[in-house]
């Protein structure tokens, strides 16, 4: 339980034993699940990447290994990394995420005094605004003022006790100090009520923003509540209707969409997201059995919301009013869903209805019967919208007629452009080929606006830049940089194959012959080699795992994959997901067809004897130019041992290099 004290939480500590456990239970295509969605293809799992812009998917999934790998931008880790890198959670956050995913009970110790650690303001703000939404909720359902005005206008709404429980609706008491003192009472701090956007500070005074007001609250993609929008039950048009809390560090209005939470799952299954304008909308079509649902809560769709909803599902579909106002927005969202490389259809309703009043008049077969039949793609919208004004009138027609093909010209896919003209030709009786033709004027047109917009000026103005001078790096930076690169390669080996055997032949020198062969463990066979010769480990990251092999094979313990992935340092992880993480897999297929492809496991004994002797190499050539820079300023009594010193550190330079088939210039 946390405690908060101004500002300050006694964060209790999770035991190791619970930690091992939320991270053996975690499933990692069930966690990025709720988030991304997924598709098979080979032996891994693929999608859009959650941390960067992108249209064709380069994030990966490994079920297997529990870790997932974005190939385009580079993140990487296990389930709870994934949690703090897309939730901005902190380590324990996210292991509290996870344990109440599934299910997992946690014990936790309270910190010691010299333990307590101040809370982010982030982290204040999320505790401040989960407190406003218990206060709200309890208001709403346990107290007289809450139930006579708040449950009553949400019952004469049709909404149920399990709908309003769903969505944690509340009601804030209509007088302007009643939430802020029960904050401060509560203990909460002052600042981060105002800074949450709950109250408003007057010449001093704490006053309730939501006075009066059902609240809706608006949750992230984890659940926890980032803001609020509160709708007055007042008939006085003086008052706005809707009053939303303002940006904040954790709530930007034009990043999220309403309802996200309780419908991504949905969107998923069903592949298609449907896209309204308020709250009850959503609401009441989760009520009517739609749940893959959302609102971009009164504003326009902004091109975040469309990236957000993109995670989950390529196909989106606007559901706007029937009024001149929806058509507006309708028309307006198409060309920013179509310019993310998503599909786009519309459905309108009879004017004068809204989905919430129109999914209160059927059952659930009906409703969702509606929305298929009333449901078209951009073209056949706007044809039908436009065309009956502009039948008789051949200007307006080729006004229609651009406007289509304009909003073609904003689809990144160019077979998917080329069908969506093939299309319009049909239906307008046009030309393909004039239709190409303004196509290619218009992604002309798009380009160099957007080198405008990108540049500040035209591309003819853009600069030719010249490229900068090469600046060569010094031989002793070349070998530095070539043996780190071999000492990350020995971790690669020991990570991967930590728990590999390899055999070598146990040679009877008498008869000189093979008798038997030896099995060695890898770990055993690579640490033993190197503490043997001497060899140190330069980078610090890579003497970290290093030791820690040499410790663990101390113990006679060998490290799983898993251990390494799941590591407490972060850095050891993401090295971990980057060796674990492989961007392509030889199909099977190949083995149907009797063609046979040599892998490094088929070859482990002969990879691992090349690893370290190059590493030994790259070793024994700085310990070389060493002897040689010691030889430049010896004294004559020295001259004799440093040159016997120098020659045979070249003699073994001569047969590593002849193993591993290098060629020694000098």
């Amino acid at each position: 339980m946390e405690i908060l004290l101004e500002g300050l939480t006694l964060t209790p500590l999770i035991p190791k034993e619970t930690i091992d456990q939320i991270f053996e239970t975690a499933r990692i295509e069930e966690v990025v699940g709720d988030f991304v969605q997924l598709k098979k293809k080979g032996t891994n799992l693929w999608g859009n990447c959650p941390f960067h812009n992108e249209k064709t998917p380069s994030f990966s999934v490994s079920a297997s290994k529990g870790i997932y790998k974005c190939f385009g931008c580079g993140k990487g880790g296990n389930s709870v990394n994934f949690i703090m890198d897309h939730e901005q959670h902190t380590y324990p956050e996210a292991l509290r995420y996870l344990a109440k995913k599934y299910n997992i009970e946690i014990e936790e110790e309270q910190q010691t005094p010299e333990q307590i650690a101040e809370q982010t303001e982030r982290e204040s703000l999320y505790l401040a605004l989960a407190f406003a939404q218990r206060t709200f909720t309890s208001n709403l359902l346990k107290t007289d003022e809450g139930q006579s005005i708040g449950l009553s206008y949400f019952k004469e709404r049709g909404f149920t006790q399990e709908t309003i429980e769903k969505f944690e609706l509340g009601y804030c008491f209509d007088r302007y100090d009643s939430f802020g003192n029960k904050a401060l009472e509560e203990q909460y701090n002052r600042k981060f009520l105002i800074d949450s956007g709950l109250c408003l500070d007057r010449e001093g005074k704490l006053l309730d923003r939501f006075k009066g007001r059902v609240m809706f609250p608006i949750h992230n993609l984890s659940g926890r509540v980032i803001a609020f929008g509160g709708r007055t039950l007042r008939s006085d048009k003086k008052v706005a209707k809707y009053i939303n809390s303002p940006e904040t560090d954790v709530y930007h209005k034009s990043n999220i969409v309403y309802g996200i939470y309780q419908a991504k799952s949905e969107i998923i299954k069903k592949d298609n997201c449907f896209v309204v304008e308020g709250y009850t909308d959503v609401v009441s079509l989760h009520q009517a059995g739609i749940h893959n649902v959302v609102a971009s809560s009164g504003t326009s769709l902004t091109v975040e919301q469309i990236r957000l909803v993109k995670r989950y599902s390529n196909n989106l579909t606007i559901m706007y009013d029937g009024d001149d106002a929806g058509i507006k927005a309708s028309f307006r969202g198409i060309d920013l869903v179509l310019e993310e490389g998503m599909n786009v259809r519309t459905v309108l309703f009879p004017d004068g209805e809204d989905p919430d009043s129109f999914s209160k008049k059927m059952d659930e077969n009906e409703l969702t019967a509606f929305i298929e039949d009333n449901s078209k793609d951009f073209i056949q919208f706007k044809t039908q919208l436009l065309s009956e004004e502009a039948k008789d009138d051949p200007i307006k027609m080729a006004g229609l007629i651009k406007d289509i093909i304009s909003s073609i010209s904003l689809i990144p896919d160019p077979i998917t452009r080329n069908l969506y003209v093939r299309q319009c030709s049909s239906i307008m009786s046009m030309d393909e080929e004039v239709l190409m033709m303004e196509l290619n004027r218009n992604r002309r047109k798009n380009f160099q606006d957007k080198q405008r917009k990108d540049n500040g000026r035209t591309p003819s103005e853009v600069p030719v830049l010249e490229e900068p001078p090469v600046t060569r790096k010094s031989n002793q930076d070349l070998k530095k940089r070539d043996s780190e690169f071999q000492e990350r390669d020995i971790i690669r080996i020991l990570m991967l194959y930590s728990e590999k055997h390899i055999h070598f032949d146990v040679w009877d020198e008498e008869e000189e012959k093979v008798i038997d062969q030896e099995e060695v463990n890898v770990v055993d066979f690579v640490i033993t080699e190197l503490i043997e010769d001497e060899i140190t480990f330069e980078n610090e990251l890579f003497k970290l795992v290093f030791d820690e092999f040499s410790k663990m094979l101390e113990e006679e313990k060998i490290p799983t994959e898993q251990h390494f992935i799941n590591h407490h340092n972060p850095e050891i992880s993401s090295l971990a997901v980057n060796f674990f993480a492989q961007p392509h897999v030889v199909s099977e297929r190949w083995k149907e067809h009797n063609v046979i492809t040599l892998m490094e496991e088929d070859k482990l004994k002969q990879s691992i004897l090349s690893s370290l002797n190059v590493l030994k190499l790259r070793k024994l050539e700085t310990m070389i130019t060493q002897t040689r820079d010691l030889l430049k300023k010896a004294e004559e009594d020295k001259l004799m041992e440093l040159m016997e010193k120098l020659n045979r550190q070249l003699s073994v330079r001569r047969i590593l290099a002849s193993e591993i088939g290098s060629t020694i210039l000098k």
